[in-house]
């Protein structure tokens, strides 16, 4: 075989997609820029040059800024101008945002740029491109954007890298200085013209950036939570009777019947089942952690396509104030409001939370001997001397607690700003950071379910469904099965990393229409 092919990502006049921004965020895809884009660009450009010359003011290329667009520029301070708005703009504290979501950004901006709306010169849709393909990526804190008038804070911080200022990581993620790295690609710092530094700050690409890559990681989880949930019903002797097809079409949500046809698929051909079946269940009703299941990872499902669909109507938008219209004219609008996008965000930390605290309820049942069917108290190898699984639960109920609290919306908040003329916010961008922490969560309370539905499984000793045994091998690799108590961390952290790598879906059949090629 050959060498594998890098990645191309085209950026054109038309949208990225949620795959594109995985690819160069997470993949390192070479970034290129389609000639039609050029051109468009080229022409946009064409305009502004034109608008700057005459007598009338335009907000951004011959005025100030905010409550500050009253005020008049000559033409000799126009480039102070864009350099100070960038620099004042470039204002974030707090943790360092991650690789993966500054790349992102930057590749947002960038097709925005593209789209020939936002009246910059093409030298600064290739540095983009070419910062992208160097691996500069700006270091940009936590704190910053209230997700209006676009993520100013960290979108000026990589304006701020591409004009040679401030501090970048480079390829080996060392920190170094914003000049020295375009130096050591071979590129020189841009010097902004009219509109350009307005133009690279004014948009939602950050909690955009965020909310693609959730989307591809919750599409995952939730099939994870399925085969999780499945694999519980199975090793706490519960029957698959309820997931049928004909009782999950008795309500139509798609996300359901989806939910429910893997669930079918994971516990097929399972010994353990079919013997009860003969042998009578444990329980005339199974509880609703695992009978519902498939409601409530339905719903979660509805709620992720719902949240992109959003997402491709905004990867399809062109957001900047003032943009360039279609005939030509430079109109100011509302369309950098980031209320769509902090909605969703919003609504998937709900449902993240949700499908968390009905994995840790089953985990609590294999743990309860009163509810478990038959098995250990704890899943301990020796009661008593043996603690088992009861303080892998407990960190279960810790992240299940900070994920409802992390439920609570942010696109409910507003703090006025700019002297009141920015007088209501989205805060789109601090859904989507606490987004981020809630997937983090949901990903490791499904690692504590499977390590513990295996063990319960194994302890209970009766033929698995094929694709449980698979599964349990392919964990077995790296994580002992039952015995006395061992160094419980380590365990937990190797689930967490095969439900991260999104390896044991490989063992889940049809229907996986939902885990993307990324």
């Amino acid at each position: 075989m050959g060498a594998m092919t890098q990645r191309v990502v085209t950026v054109g006049i038309g949208a990225v997609t949620i795959e594109d921004i995985v690819a160069v965020a997470r993949d390192g895809a070479t970034v290129q820029v389609s000639e039609e884009a050029l051109g468009a660009v080229t022409a946009s450009r064409a305009l502004i040059d034109e608008l700057a010359g005459d007598d009338v003011p335009h907000y951004g290329v011959s005025t100030g800024f905010g409550a500050l667009a009253t005020t008049s520029i000559p033409p000799e301070r126009r480039q102070q101008l864009q350099r100070s708005l960038v620099r004042s703009h470039a204002a974030s504290s707090g943790p360092e945002v991650e690789r993966e979501v500054v790349r992102g950004t930057m590749l947002l901006r960038l097709s925005t740029l593209c789209t020939g709306r936002t009246g910059v010169r093409p030298e600064v849709v290739r540095q983009y491109a070419a910062m992208l393909n160097a691996g500069i990526t700006p270091v940009i804190g936590e704190y910053g954007s209230l997700g209006c008038s676009g993520d100013l804070a960290p979108l000026a911080h990589i304006a701020l890298a591409a004009m040679g200022e401030g501090t970048v990581r480079d390829t080996a993620g060392e920190p170094v200085e914003a000049a020295a790295a375009l130096a050591a690609a071979g590129l020189a710092p841009i010097v902004l013209q009219e509109k350009e530094g307005l133009a690279l700050i004014n948009g939602t690409d950050g909690m955009l950036a965020m909310l693609a890559l959730a989307i591809t990681d919750l599409r995952a989880l939730l099939i994870t939570a399925d085969l999780a949930a499945a694999m519980s019903v199975e090793g706490l002797a519960g029957t698959d009777a309820v997931f049928a097809a004909d009782l999950q079409e008795l309500r139509p949500h798609p996300g359901q019947a989806t939910s429910a046809a893997t669930m079918r698929a994971v516990l097929a051909g399972s010994g353990a089942i079919a013997a009860h079946r003969t042998t009578g269940f444990t329980r005339v009703q199974d509880a609703y952690s695992l009978r519902c299941a498939p409601q409530v990872h339905g719903a979660a499902r509805d709620t992720l396509d719902h949240a992109t669909l959003v997402a491709g109507r905004e990867l399809a938008s062109a957001i900047d104030n003032p943009v360039l219209t279609r005939d030509g004219r430079l109109e100011s609008n509302g369309n950098f409001h980031g209320a769509p996008v902090g909605y969703v965000l919003d609504f998937l930390a709900i449902a993240v939370a949700d499908v968390a605290s009905m994995s840790e309820r089953r985990t609590d049942r294999f743990l309860d001997r009163s509810r478990n069917g038959g098995l250990t108290p704890f899943l301990a190898d020796d009661p008593g001397v043996d603690s088992g699984h009861m303080i892998a639960q407990y960190t279960q109920a810790g992240i299940v607690s900070e994920l409802k609290r992390l439920a609570a919306p942010a696109s409910v908040d507003s703090i006025p700003t700019s002297a009141m003329q920015e007088d209501h916010v989205s805060m789109g961008w601090s859904a989507a950071r606490k987004l981020r922490r809630a997937l983090d969560g949901l990903e490791r309370v499904l690692a504590v379910e499977l390590l513990t539905a295996a063990r319960g499984i194994e302890l209970r000793g009766e033929t698995p469904a094929p694709v449980t045994a698979a599964v349990i091998a392919h964990m077995r690799e790296t994580i002992p099965g039952p015995g006395p108590d061992r160094y419980l961390a380590p365990e937990i952290e190797a689930a967490r990393v095969l439900v991260a790598s999104r390896a044991l879906l490989a063992h889940v059949p049809a229907p996986t229409e939902h885990v993307r090629d990324t």
